[in-house]
């Protein structure tokens, strides 16, 4: 006890820090190797089942009954449904033999070597080695190997499974994989990026960065940008005002974060700014905790306008001075409007001295074009309307009468009506039964 209360509570207090974070570090690496065991398992499952119909034409009827024994013989154990075997099975088909990514233990073994041996007294171990050694490894790129083999192992089966299912291309796969594990990204969060393109829209903004910025920093910010943002989660009619976007912005602030991506921290909306005894106001201002700067965002509606350019310089140099720390980065802007013009935008940026990012922002995303084929355009529902009404205003002019029964309903009514009648007694038999 006397060596604890000599102890400086400054030392104690980096000991317990330590401490902590090691424990943290220790938990995490404990779940992600429990995580990576049990990919390889079930990809290994998958290899046996492709092996064995391949080697022994078992059909797909295997894997119900592959299930239901499983379930007997192991009735403690979950994940072994017959949908979840055949996600194993697509699973391993996805990444049949790819060298650079299976388990290293199963990589050094031949395709001969793993097969049953019936396949290889039935001479069809040549025929499995080809295929193989045609697999993944001959059409992947040497990139998109090197991301899998670092992210696949990595990847929680929940979002292996989406993946599969929703992105095709292997190469768009490992950006998803690889933004999954940077940003922490939910299975809903994951979907949610793959429905909006996020691929697609990411390091589109058009900027001046390569001009002012070195080389390795202005990559990492124009990658930090996207184009367009999607701001699907506001319910906002078509005269909104700037302000309405921006208190809505406010109100789904995670959403919002979300949408910008990893590594911006909120500072404040309508941030004041006092130059020469006038006072600005900066709709709304962030730290980018990678970058290490501050990042102003301007909230344009309707389009892009080159004064927008003038006034977002006058923000950054206002910023630099009176907010930016010694050991900051040069802060940089980002104007988001409704709509974009790219050669104005490109000369609005060419003799800006600050470094500015223009994008633009949906507040619906786009329907598919099936959908969009199979709906009508307010046109025409505005045009069924008119006729509606014009056909009411005329009908009410005219005097009210029954409308006169067409054939289909004189039968219908005469097949009712038999129906429902009760039969008649005939008048000999009455007299008879007197």
């Amino acid at each position: 006890m006397k060596k604890l209360a000599a102890m400086k509570p400054k030392l104690f207090q980096n000991l317990l820090i330590d401490i902590r974070d090691r424990i943290r570090t220790s938990q995490t690496s404990a779940v992600l190797a429990v995580n990576a065991e049990m990919l390889r398992l079930y990809w290994d499952i998958g290899r046996l089942i492709d092996l064995r119909q391949s080697a022994e034409g078992w059909g797909a009827a295997v894997i119900p009954r592959l299930a239901t024994e499983l379930k007997n013989e192991l009735p403690e154990l979950k994940g072994f449904s017959e949908r979840n075997i055949k996600r194993m099975l697509a699973f391993y088909r996805t990444y049949p033999y790819p060298a650079i990514i299976v388990p290293q233990a199963v990589a050094q073994l031949t395709p001969a070597a793993i097969l049953p041996p019936s396949a290889a007294k039935n001479g069809k171990a040549k025929v499995q080695q080809a295929a193989a050694l045609s697999g993944t490894n001959s059409k992947v790129p040497p990139s998109v190997a090197l991301l899998l083999n670092k992210f696949i192992w990595t990847v929680p089966w929940s979002h292996q499974i989406i993946l599969m299912e929703k992105v095709k291309d292997l190469d768009v796969r490992a950006w998803y994989m690889q933004q999954t594990i940077e940003n922490g990204w939910s299975r809903n969060i994951l979907s949610l990026m793959i429905q909006s393109g996020a691929h697609l829209r990411q390091g589109k903004a058009i900027s001046n960065f390569e001009r002012l910025l070195p080389s390795p920093q202005s990559d990492l910010i124009q990658q930090s940008l996207k184009d367009p943002y999607i701001f699907d989660f506001l319910t906002l009619q078509d005269t909104f005002h700037e302000r309405e976007l921006e208190l809505g912005l406010m109100s789904h602030l995670q959403r919002f974060l979300l949408e910008l991506g990893q590594g911006f921290s909120f500072v404040g909306r309508q941030v004041g700014l006092v130059v020469g005894n006038d006072e600005f106001s900066i709709d709304l201002l962030f730290y980018h905790l990678k970058l290490r700067c501050f990042v102003v965002i301007d909230l344009k509606r309707g389009k892009f306008k080159p004064e927008y350019a003038g006034k977002m310089n006058f923000y950054l140099s206002v910023v630099d001075d009176k907010l930016r720390h010694s050991s900051d980065n040069p802060s940089i802007g980002l104007i988001l409007c409704q709509d974009r013009n790219q050669i104005i935008a490109e000369y609005s940026l060419r003799r800006t001295d600050a470094p500015i990012g223009i994008s633009e922002y949906d507040l619906t995303r786009a329907l598919p074009t099936d959908f969009v084929s199979s709906l009508p355009t307010v046109e025409q529902i505005e045009q069924e309307l008119a006729d509606l009404t014009d056909d009411d205003s005329v009908d009410s002019k005219k005097p009210k009468s029954k409308p006169k029964p067409t054939v289909a309903r004189i039968s219908t009514k005469k097949a009712v009506n038999k129906a429902t009648e009760k039969p008649k007694r005939s008048t000999k038999n009455a007299t008879k039964r007197k």
